[in-house]
Formats: structure tokens, C-alpha cells, sequence
């Protein structure tokens, strides 16, 4: 087994990495041999010095990939690397004298509230029948939870206590978080369950998965990707309409109603406040704006 394929497999299972991620340290790895085999004839990443690193770095930069995105490449190489000294493959990580290229601080997209709201209006106005509930509510899930795609995907049915009104959510690396819900919310979902259930007999199929595509089976990220790329260029003309300005939105109208940040750091699943601390500067260009409305020396 290669150095990479070992990488590889620590973090699918004893990092627990999210997919997405093991895909994309994957992608990265694999750009970087290819780089290094055609610029170096080198086939070993061992032999890789902070020089030729810096040189693939470089190479990116000119070819005009975003910082961003470079710097991700740079995360994964510094992972890979303090893999191989842990293991005993080398004694020291040559990333010591890599520098990451600086970034601008992006603060996150968001839907703001009024058209959040005339969102739900309008997928309000579709025609009855499963498809079009469960449409609607897959938006309004994201809205009210701030759970992440992969999240929604994987809910199961008995994650979902009408009783206690409580969801119960697996996020990255496996950890296990309770979203608490209303009772407006669960008079929704339990009007959901019981189309859901009528629709899996119609089409003879039975699983745990709370979500559901047009077939029965498990939902899918693209269907998903789809379905809120859709429904948000209805009342937004942003650059970014994923499930994730969805988590967003939910983030900035929590604080902006005054919930405390450690709070929506645990509904997000957060390990680090840091995280979700970005979300306090989308309210401070907010009152901001407010302020120069109101006040008359502004």
C-alpha cells in the first residue's frame, strides 16, 4: 500500500472525514504527484522539498486559481505530510517553510429574511401532492435547522422525535448534536411522515432515510443542489444558491433576532466558536446600514 493510499484510508477511518472531504484531499494529492512526476520525474512524495512545494504553489497562482483554493491544497499537503512524520516515514515535514498565499475575508452569502419569507409564499403556491410538500419542506429544514447537506441526506426517520421536539443530527466526524424544534414545525413534519408513508407503499419500497426522491429511494446531493439552486434564484439573484446559503441565512437571522453565539455554534455543530463567529459581521454591516438610515448626521 502507498504512502497516499494509507493517508487515504486514515482519514475515511480514523479521522472520520466527511466524504466530500476525503475526495477532495484525494484530488489534491493526485494534482500534486502529477505536478511533481512531470516538473521533478519524481514518483515518491517523500522526496519532496519545501522548494519544489513552493514551485507547484507558484505554478497555481499564475494559472490563476484562486488563493482559496490554494490554500486548501496547502492544508492538505501540511496533513499529508504530518501523517508521514507520525507514522515514521520522515523525520521532519518539509511544509515548515511553506507559506499560505493571504485571502480576502469573504463573509458568507445569505438570504435575508423578507425574502426568505416570500420564498415560502411562493413554494406555498405549488400545486398539492408529495413531491411539492416535500420540496418545500426540504427548504424550509435547511431554514430552520442549519443542518448541512450531508446532515439532510442522511436524517432518518427516528432521528426525528415529535414527542420531545428534538431532531437528532450525526455531523462531521461522527459527533451527534439535538436541534430542538416547535410545534409549528412538528405539525408540518408529522403531516410529511404520513404522505411519506403513503408514498413509499405506492411505490413498494421501505428504508430509514426521513428524506426521499421521486423513485423512493435515499434523497441525493444532486437532487437537493438542484431543488434549492431553484427555488432561491426565485427571490435572489446571488452569486452562491447552495443548501449552505441556506445554513447561512439560518445562522445570520438567529443572531439577528439575539440568540447567543454559543448557542448557534451548537446548533451548527461548530468545533470552534471561530467558525461561527463569521456570522457577526454579516449583523454588523447590517446595523451598519440601519445606523446611517436612522441616524441624522450620518
Amino acid at each position: 500500500m502507498t504512502d497516499h493510499e494509507r493517508f487515504i484510508n486514515y482519514l475515511r477511518f480514523e479521522k472520520r472525514s466527511s466524504e466530500h472531504t476525503v475526495i477532495a484531499y484525494e484530488n489534491d494529492l493526485k494534482q500534486y504527484a502529477d505536478y511533481l512526476g512531470i516538473q521533478y520525474q519524481l514518483i515518491d512524495l517523500t522526496q519532496s522539498s519545501h522548494f519544489i512545494i513552493r514551485s507547484w504553489i507558484v505554478s497555481l497562482m499564475e494559472a490563476g486559481l484562486d488563493p482559496r483554493s490554494v490554500n486548501r491544497k496547502i492544508t492538505t499537503l501540511r496533513t499529508f505530510y504530518r501523517f508521514l512524520v507520525k507514522t515514521g516515514r520522515l523525520e521532519r515535514t518539509p511544509m515548515i517553510k511553506v507559506m499560505a498565499p493571504k485571502t480576502k475575508k469573504k463573509l458568507p452569502e445569505y438570504v435575508d429574511e423578507p425574502r426568505m419569507q416570500k420564498l415560502f409564499v411562493l413554494e406555498a403556491e405549488q400545486e398539492a401532492g408529495f413531491e411539492n410538500l416535500r420540496n418545500l419542506l426540504i427548504m424550509d429544514f435547511f431554514y430552520r435547522t442549519g443542518v448541512r447537506l450531508s446532515e439532510l441526506i442522511g436524517l432518518k426517520v427516528s432521528d426525528v422525535n415529535l414527542y420531545n421536539l428534538t431532531i437528532t443530527v450525526l455531523g462531521k466526524r461522527n459527533k451527534i448534536r439535538q436541534i430542538p424544534i416547535t410545534n409549528n414545525f412538528r405539525q408540518i413534519l408529522t403531516e410529511y411522515l404520513a404522505e411519506r408513508q403513503k408514498f413509499m407503499l405506492e411505490h413498494c419500497t421501505d428504508h430509514p432515510y426521513f428524506f426521499v426522491e421521486n423513485k423512493g429511494n435515499q434523497m441525493y446531493p444532486g437532487f437537493v443542489y438542484r431543488l434549492v439552486k431553484n427555488s432561491i434564484s426565485r427571490v435572489s439573484t446571488g452569486e452562491k444558491r447552495s443548501p449552505h446559503v441556506l445554513r447561512h441565512s439560518f445562522a445570520t437571522a438567529m443572531l439577528n433576532h439575539g440568540a447567543d453565539i454559543n448557542a448557534i455554534k451548537e446548533l451548527l455543530g461548530h468545533s470552534s466558536l471561530a467558525a461561527t463567529q463569521v456570522y457577526t459581521h454579516n449583523s454588523i454591516e447590517k446595523l451598519k446600514e440601519i445606523y446611517k438610515q436612522a441616524f441624522p448626521k450620518a
